[in-house]
């Protein structure tokens, strides 16, 4: 009976006795916990760490907050997916997944600091992996240029970033700016074409890579834009983005023109030359092989001639400080190009020759005899000059100065030296 009343005193003494759990960090009691496993508690602050799918689809919820049937949520999430994973996204990727980019800025500029937030670079497309000793290279070799690409980037995405921040005008608004800007408002004229930027960003990007930077194409599409907004009558009923569209491409292309060539080629031949090319890939499609002028011709419709001078003037300039081959011996083009203006050695001396064979001859002839044949022929500067000319500087008639000359030179027909100067 007394064993049995202790081991009860001894259960409740046990039960009213706590310990410390370290894993749960706090106080158990032990009957209570006996045979039991503890489990550190979560702390109300702490969170689960979601997956990398699940991230990146909060993160496209954060760029996509408005949503946008031009922009697919999964190409969006795929590409913050894949620049998490490789710590850098090419543009053309960007442009894939956002393709008309200048539409929706905001989200663009989301994009941009959710990759800056995870360290996630920008770059260009990579057209091959290049080692570290040709990346030095090209550091040393082109210093500047890098430069002025990350000046040039910076500048479009500052530009792109402020004409994104110029809401689009409705119809009726941009009738009402056209009533406005015909009574000369200059506030309408210019609300016209700052709404209006970005169509010439999206037209000037079709033509980038012809010799001409972006920011120059966009430059000149804008003064296309302003001649646009000049001309541009709302009476006819059509929408303003037509009717720019066509002096933003003129612009354009007369720039191209004008500019992307060191040796200017009108317009009006640009065009053929660009006919030209199109007909020449597609014959070089058609027969596997490169075409020939008389088939380019027969296409064409052109004589032989037309096309032959079209193929002539089409050839882009080469600087003669190119350099030549692989080699670092600083070998440019102009050291394989014969100077024909320079004179060979043993031409030199033959004219000398002949030169001493003329003042010998020549000495026994009047002073005033030399002086009219060396001004008429031109034998002291190379510069022959005419009868009415010799005639003016010495006082006299075109007739007296031909008898003159004809008597000398009869006089050095019959000189015994004559002979030597048969050989030259």
């Amino acid at each position: 009976m007394r064993k049995s009343v202790n081991k009860i005193r001894a259960k409740k003494k046990t039960a009213g006795e706590k310990y410390y759990c370290r894993s749960c960090r706090i106080y158990h009691s032990k009957t209570s916990t006996i045979g039991k496993k503890h489990r550190k508690p979560k702390s109300e602050g702490a969170k689960t760490k979601p997956s990398p799918k699940t991230a990146s689809r909060k993160i496209t919820s954060q760029v996509l907050t408005i949503p946008s049937p031009e922009l697919d949520p999964a190409k969006i999430e795929y590409l913050i997916s894949k620049g998490r994973d490789q710590n850098f996204v090419t543009e053309e990727e960007i442009l894939h997944a956002i393709p008309e980019i200048e539409n929706h800025l905001n989200e663009l500029e989301d994009l941009i600091e959710l990759f800056n937030k995870y360290n996630v670079e920008i770059t260009k497309p990579i057209a091959k992996l290049l080692t570290e000793e040709e990346k030095k290279k090209q550091v040393k070799k082109r210093p500047s240029r890098m430069d002025l690409v990350a000046i040039s980037s910076d500048s479009i995405q500052m530009y792109l970033r402020e004409i994104g921040k110029v809401p689009l005008l409705t119809a009726k608004e941009e009738v009402f700016l056209a009533k406005k800007k015909d009574a000369e408002d200059e506030f309408a004229f210019q609300k016209l074409i700052e709404a209006n930027l970005r169509l010439v960003v999206s037209i000037a990007k079709k033509y980038v890579g012809r010799n001409l930077t972006l920011l120059d194409l966009i430059q000149e599409g804008n003064l296309g834009l302003f001649r646009a907004v000049e001309k541009f009558d709302y009476k006819k009923g059509y929408k303003f983005s037509t009717y720019a569209t066509w002096w933003i491409r003129q612009a354009i292309t007369r720039a191209l023109a004008d500019q992307s060539r060191t040796i200017r080629i009108p317009v009006h031949m640009v065009e053929t030359i660009n006919k030209f090319t199109q007909i020449e890939r597609h014959l070089v499609q058609e027969l596997g092989r490169e075409p020939t002028p008389e088939e380019i011709a027969a296409e064409m419709g052109l004589p032989i001639v037309k096309v032959r001078h079209i193929i002539k003037i089409s050839q882009e300039t080469v600087s003669l400080d190119a350099s030549v081959g692989e080699e670092e011996d600083d070998s440019t083009l102009s050291d394989f190009i014969q100077d024909v203006k320079s004179i060979a050695p043993d031409h030199s001396a033959s004219r000398r020759l002949l030169k001493d064979h003329i003042k010998e001859i020549v000495q026994h002839l009047t002073p005033r005899e030399q002086k009219i044949l060396e001004v008429r022929f031109g034998l002291a500067d190379g510069v022959a000059h005419t009868l009415e000319e010799v005639g003016q500087e010495f006082g006299v008639t075109r007739e007296r100065i031909r008898q003159i000359e004809a008597k000398a030179l009869e006089k050095i027909r019959e000189h015994e030296y004559v002979r030597k100067l048969e050989e030259y």
